[in-house]
C-alpha cells in the first residue's frame, strides 16, 4: 500500500515508522524545511512530558532507550507559593514518573529512524495544495496514495480539504490565556515539574539535561495584568515579582526574556468525522487539546498504534472507521480533562483541601489493590482515557460511601457517649 502522510512532526514520523515496518511504502510530506538542518528557534524548542502512553509507543518501535537517554525524569511536582516550596509526588513508587524530553530532539530521533527505512521517503519544503482519495498535490509534485493521513497539526491543511468532501463538524476553541517561554538557570531538585501557581497567572517549568528548566508563563491576553497590559519593563517586572515570588530571584533576566517574544495561543480542536474515503486525521489534526494534562504528544503516539492495529485487522475503509470509533470517544474525554487540569494547576495545587485529598488517594493506593488516582491512570498507564475517567468516578462514589459510613459511625458513637453507653 502507498501511504502519504502529511506532516513530519511527532505523529507523522511515528506513524511512518510503524507503517513502513508493516511493509507499506510511505511518503512523508512536510511544508517546512528539514529541522535537522537548523540551529534556529526550533532547535531550542520546549520540553514536553513523556508519559507511559508515549513510552509504550516508542518501546514498540525500539526507540525508547534512545529517547530516555536524553530525557530527565520528573518524579512529581514542586510547587512554589508564598515563599514556600512543597513537593507533590506523582505516585507511590518509581514506576509512576514522567520524563521531560525536548520536542525538537525527539522529532529528530524519529526522523532519523524513518529515513533509515528504505520504504520511507522524506519530502521537506512541499506544501500540500489539494488532495483526492488517491492523490496528494503540491506545487512541485503529485503523490499517488492508497491512504492519506493528515498529521499536520491543529490547523491541518488535510482537514480543510477533507471537510470540502464530506459534511463535517469542527469546533476550534482558543483559550483566552496565552503563553510565553523562557529559560531558568540550573536549580536544586531538577527531577520534577516546577509550578508557580499565582492568583492571576501560572508558570510551569520542565527540567532539561543540563539542570536548567524551560519555563512557560501563562497569562490572560487582555487586561492590566495580561500580556497586553504588561508591555512596560517596570510594570512587567513588578507584576512577575509579586505574582511568582522566587521566580524573579532564580531568573535575573526574567523581564527581558518575558518581553522578547509575542505570546502564543492555546487551542483545542474537536471535529467529526475524522475520515472519509481513504483520508484520515491523527494527532492534533483530529483532536488538539490544551497542554495542561501533558497528553498531546502521548495521545498522538497512541493514535498511531491504534491506527496501525486497525489497518492490520481490516480493509482500509473499515480500518479508518474502526480507528475513529475506538479513539474519538476517549480523546473527547481527554479534551475535557485537559481544560479541567488548567484550573487544577492554576488554583488547586496550593489548596489544603486538594493536598489532603491527594494524601488520602495515596494511602488508599497502598491499602486497596487497584486503587489509582485519575492522574495516575491518565499519565502512568495505557488505560483508555474514557475508561480511566469512569473508573475514577466509581472510586469517588466508593470514597463518598465510605465517608458516609464513617459519619454514621461517628454519630452513633457520639449518641452512645451522651447516653452513657460504651
Amino acid at each position: 500500500m502507498n501511504v502519504v502522510i502529511v506532516g513530519a512532526g511527532m505523529a507523522g514520523t511515528m506513524l511512518a515508522i510503524r507503517l513502513a515496518r508493516r511493509g507499506h511504502r510511505v511518503d512523508l510530506v512536510e511544508r517546512r524545511a528539514d529541522p535537522r538542518a537548523t540551529d534556529g528557534p526550533e532547535a531550542a524548542s520546549i520540553s514536553v512530558g513523556l508519559s507511559e502512553r508515549g513510552r509504550a509507543a516508542l518501546r514498540d518501535i525500539g526507540l525508547l532507550d534512545k529517547a530516555l537517554a536524553a530525557a530527565v525524569p520528573m518524579r512529581g511536582r514542586i510547587v512554589h507559593h508564598g515563599g514556600r516550596v512543597t513537593h507533590q509526588p506523582y505516585g507511590t513508587d518509581d514506576t509512576q514518573v514522567l520524563h521531560a524530553v525536548r520536542r525538537h530532539d525527539l522529532n529528530i530521533t524519529l526522523l532519523d529512524a524513518a529515513e533509515a527505512d528504505p520504504r520511507v521517503r522524506l519530502w521537506f519544503g512541499h506544501r500540500v495544495t489539494g488532495l483526492a482519495g488517491d492523490e496528494v498535490w503540491t506545487p512541485a509534485r503529485t503523490f499517488a496514495a492508497d491512504l492519506v493521513v493528515g498529521a499536520d497539526g491543529a490547523y491541518s491543511t488535510v482537514r480543510t480539504h477533507l471537510h470540502r468532501q464530506v459534511r463535517a463538524e469542527l469546533h476550534v476553541t482558543h483559550l483566552d490565556w496565552g503563553y510565553r517561554e523562557f529559560t531558568i538557570p540550573a536549580v536544586d531538585r531538577p527531577e520534577a515539574l516546577h509550578v508557580w501557581p499565582g492568583r492571576r497567572g501560572l508558570v510551569v517549568a520542565h527540567p532539561n539535561p543540563d539542570g536548567s528548566l524551560t519555563g512557560t508563563v501563562f497569562l490572560p491576553f487582555d487586561g492590566d495584568t495580561g500580556f497586553q497590559g504588561l508591555r512596560d519593563p517596570a510594570r512587567a517586572g513588578a507584576f512577575l515579582a509579586e505574582e511568582f515570588g522566587d521566580l524573579s530571584e532564580l531568573v535575573p533576566d526574567l523581564v527581558t526574556q518575558f518581553l522578547a517574544q509575542e505570546p502564543g495561543s492555546l487551542v483545542s480542536v474537536r471535529t467529526a468525522p475524522w475520515r472519509h474515503d481513504r483520508v484520515v486525521l491523527v494527532g492534533d489534526a483530529a483532536h488538539a487539546v490544551f497542554p495542561f494534562y501533558g497528553q498531546g504528544m502521548n495521545a498522538a503516539f497512541e493514535d498511531c498504534a491504534v491506527l496501525e492495529a486497525c489497518l492490520a485487522e481490516h480493509a482500509t475503509g473499515d480500518a479508518l472507521a474502526a480507528f475513529e470509533a475506538r479513539r474519538r470517544p476517549h480523546t473527547d474525554v481527554l479534551a475535557d480533562l485537559s481544560a479541567r487540569n488548567f484550573v487544577e494547576l492554576r488554583d488547586r495545587v496550593r489548596s489544603p483541601v486538594f493536598l489532603a485529598r491527594k494524601r488520602i488517594d495515596f494511602e488508599l493506593g497502598r491499602l486497596i489493590p487497584g486503587w489509582r488516582t485519575l492522574y495516575a491512570m491518565i499519565s502512568h498507564s495505557t488505560l483508555p482515557y474514557g475508561d480511566a475517567l469512569a473508573r475514577a468516578r466509581r472510586q469517588d462514589r466508593l470514597l463518598g460511601g465510605l465517608a458516609g459510613l464513617g459519619g454514621v459511625a461517628l454519630l452513633a458513637a457520639a449518641r452512645r457517649k451522651r447516653s452513657g453507653g460504651c
